[in-house]
């Protein structure tokens, strides 16, 4: 009489009713050829989209702190409107004069130039590009533009015109508030930014890889070559009959 192959208080190898191996054994989904939970790679897709989101974050923020330099260069350069008060009410000194559009005109041209100086300097250092990035150009360029209107009203002449005039005495010319009367200047910065990081992308930006196309049967460099590859062209494989032998 033989002993039993299998010792009874353990289960068979080829039993229906084993056990699986533990979680974090060696043939296990946590073991050392099985299945991390902890590292799971991360798609290259959210990576790059992260990426994208981050710059595109720190282009809306640089953007939008460089409206500082446009208010102040437009509180400079902007004509003056002067008025004079006769202590009943307050006048144009020039009824002819054009200041008050050449305020708009002005904060237009610095605006189109700072659009095109940030879409320069947003595409030398991320030539890469992206709808993110063009994106957060855009809204960087309108958030420069309110700053640099806000920050150009606040820092020019007193708003208070009644008050101005009262302050100066009559018949004294003043200067009147820095106003920005058309309200569609604001989007000249990023029409203007988009506008140019677009041309640039289109004349110097990255470009995808020519497709390789493949040379099929038969055919040479000078176009096909007669009966290659054609059935029934003389050849066996074509199921044509073999010449006959003389």
């Amino acid at each position: 009489m033989t002993a039993p192959l299998t010792p009874p208080h353990q289960p068979s190898s080829n039993g229906p009713w084993q056990t699986p191996p533990k979680w974090g054994g060696p043939g296990g989904p946590g073991g050392p050829g099985g299945f991390h939970s902890g590292s799971v790679p991360e798609p290259q897709e959210e990576r790059d989209l992260r990426s994208d989101l981050r710059r595109a974050a720190v282009v809306t923020v640089l953007v939008t702190v460089a409206g500082i330099g446009l208010g102040l260069l437009w509180l400079w350069l902007a004509p003056r409107v002067p008025l004079i008060s006769d202590s009943t009410a307050v006048f144009l000194s020039d009824s002819e004069g054009e200041e008050a559009i050449g305020a708009d005109g002005t904060f237009v041209l610095l605006a189109l130039a700072f659009g095109a100086l940030s879409a320069a300097l947003v595409f030398l250092f991320q030539r890469r590009g992206g709808i993110a990035l063009v994106v957060g150009l855009a809204l960087g360029g309108l958030l420069g533009s309110l700053l640099a209107w806000r920050l150009g009203v606040w820092l020019g002449p007193d708003q208070d015109v009644v008050a101005h005039a009262r302050a100066v005495g009559k018949g004294v010319v003043f200067d009147a508030p820095l106003q920005l009367r058309a309200k569609g200047a604001l989007l000249a910065w990023p029409l203007g930014a988009m506008a140019v990081h677009l041309g640039l992308t289109a004349l110097f930006g990255p470009r995808d890889p020519e497709p390789e196309w493949g040379v099929f049967p038969g055919w040479a460099a000078g176009g096909p070559v007669p009966g290659a590859g054609a059935p029934g062209a003389g050849s066996p494989a074509g199921g044509g009959a073999p010449p006959a032998e003389s």
